[in-house]
């Protein structure tokens, strides 16, 4: 769904008017830095070389990470879960579910297990928070992860609410291993890219590193204070 735009020129007229000059309608042209810090940083690091990096900083950050195969993935899913309490599950609607072979995520019930999974749905608002609220796991496939500071990239879809992000009392955050980049620059820029390309801007882009906690308030860390409790990777 898209807003629509009430009295743009106007205002930017008066706005032009008040600085002494005619609104300006051309394109701003990119800056180009003398210096591109931003760029450079891990620029030459191969695949492996970031997973490695990845890994050191999630140990950081008090997150547990996981590596599997593609086929591997429902079992090592199933495990992870069953070895941490159990259901309930909530998911969100990506199609990666599907083409990663996650099948048995989408019935109501694990067969066998007996574990109750929930799929985030459309236009069902109050349901899905509801859900999510009393999850003990949530389970996402993030856009984007980040070598540089263990973080993982998720942009909110009508299929994947951001409530699915911090209401659960656990977090796992599937990773495919060719969606880790350097740092935040490379991960914005492929977001802005697709926006130039003709995608519907997300309602909100979710930068998340690990469980929550304190941060350095009083210089007291405590891991799990206002969200999920424990954090985890698995990397594809």
């Amino acid at each position: 769904m898209q807003g629509t735009i009430h009295n743009r020129d106007p205002f930017l007229k008066n706005i032009a008017r008040k600085l002494g000059r005619k609104q300006k309608t051309d394109p701003v042209p990119r800056p180009e830095w003398k210096t591109e810090v931003h760029r450079e940083t891990l620029k030459g690091a191969s695949r492996e070389q970031l997973l490695e990096i990845f890994k050191k900083q999630c140990r950081n950050i008090h997150t547990t990470v996981m590596e599997t195969t593609r086929e591997q993935l429902p079992v090592t899913l199933k495990k992870l879960v069953s070895e941490n309490g159990g259901g309930p599950v909530v998911i969100s609607g990506d199609p990666r579910f599907q083409e990663y072979g996650l099948h048995e995520l989408l019935h109501e019930t694990w067969p066998g297990q007996g574990i109750s999974v929930y799929r985030w749905q459309e236009g069902k608002k109050e349901e899905n928070i509801r859900q999510a609220a009393s999850a003990k796991f949530g389970v996402v496939f993030c856009d984007h992860a980040l070598a540089e500071s263990g973080t993982v990239v998720l942009q909110t879809r009508d299929d994947q609410g951001r409530a699915l992000n911090y209401l659960p009392e656990n977090y796992i955050a599937i990773i495919p291993k060719d969606t880790i980049v350097p740092r935040m620059t490379q991960a914005v820029h492929a977001i802005n890219q697709a926006i130039e390309n003709g995608q519907t801007p997300p309602s909100s882009i979710h930068f998340i590193s690990g469980p929550s906690n304190s941060a350095d308030i009083e210089m007291n860390l405590v891991v799990g204070v206002h969200g999920p409790l424990k954090a985890f990777y698995i990397i594809v």
